[in-house]
């Protein structure tokens, strides 16, 4: 029995809960017993985890309903607003960890306890595991909520994986040392800003009604142009509701056909590229003679702009 994708994308951040729970707690014990400020400023991020999984599973249960009077396109923005969520609240994890970090290295503290490189190494190996899991879910359902969970897992992953190191210098170097792991959580908090800054472009361009890429732009096309009857594609605009698209089109035919068969090109045009991409959930098509005198606006032929 396949799953709907909204529903696999609510149990990818189903999943990224529970292991976050857990993980939070064994890292926040172990760096108040083992003395490691990155090590509990980890812990503390992974809350912050819990909290995204949670924004996307209420974005993807939303963008799933049905259209209604209120929202008659349905309502698909909620995925990529839970995304703008996401991203804000990774950028907020890794300032909030670089503010710790900066007043640990301020004041000397002692060295972390050996044992925490254990717990550390644990948890980027667990969370780089559930990151990709999640990210493949993202990527196969062209979610940029759930792909912006899995960075928050790969985002807790760095910071770990930054912490080991931190720990290890501090441990080898010994004495004057100490500061070490803090230093290596600066790092990682400028790569989760990175990411986070780029999950944002892409959840803003989402509710902007960005268009597709060139290439799903061109394969529509083509798939609208080989129906027979169609003698041109005059224009052909694409934009992402949520995870499903909504397109509409021009499609040139011939001036002299009857209007009844005009309108049976059109929903062949709108079958054919429902059955080609099962994303597409609308399809608007505007049928253009072919002797009718083209006004200036739709001389510029291939556009996927509006």
């Amino acid at each position: 029995m396949s799953v709907a994708p909204h529903q696999e994308g609510i149990r990818a951040a189903v999943a990224g809960v529970l292991v976050n729970v857990s993980l939070a707690l064994v890292k926040i014990v172990a760096g108040v017993v083992g003395h490691s400020y990155a090590l509990i400023a980890d812990g503390i991020e992974s809350t912050a985890d819990i909290l995204s999984s949670l924004v996307v599973m209420g974005g993807m249960h939303i963008s799933a309903q049905p259209a209604d009077d209120d929202h008659p396109y349905g309502h698909g923005k909620a995925e990529p607003l839970a995304g703008v969520v996401v991203a804000t609240l990774l950028v907020a994890a890794a300032a909030w960890i670089a503010w710790g970090s900066v007043a640990e290295i301020r004041n000397p503290h002692r060295a972390p306890a050996p044992f925490t490189l254990g717990v550390l190494a644990l948890v980027v190996v667990v969370k780089e595991v559930l990151s990709r899991r999640v990210l493949q879910v993202g990527e196969k359902l062209d979610s940029t909520a759930v792909r912006g969970d899995a960075w928050h897992h790969r985002s807790d992953a760095l910071t770990s994986a930054a912490a080991f190191i931190g720990i290890s210098i501090a441990l080898l170097g010994g004495p004057g040392y100490e500061p070490a792991d803090d230093w290596a959580a600066l790092v990682a908090c400028g790569i989760i800003v990175f990411n986070g800054g780029r999950l944002f472009r892409e959840s803003v361009n989402d509710l902007m009604d960005a268009a597709v890429s060139a290439r799903t732009l061109g394969e529509l096309r083509a798939v609208a142009a080989g129906v027979e009857g169609v003698l041109a594609i005059e224009k052909c605009r694409v934009r992402k509701s949520g995870l499903e698209l909504v397109m509409d089109l021009h499609v040139v035919v011939n001036g002299d056909l009857p209007v009844r068969r005009g309108h049976d090109i059109a929903h062949q045009v709108k079958d054919r590229l429902m059955d080609a991409d099962p994303r597409i959930v609308d399809v608007t098509v505007h049928v253009e003679p072919h002797d009718a005198p083209h006004h200036p606006q739709r001389r510029v032929r291939g556009s996927g702009r509006r």
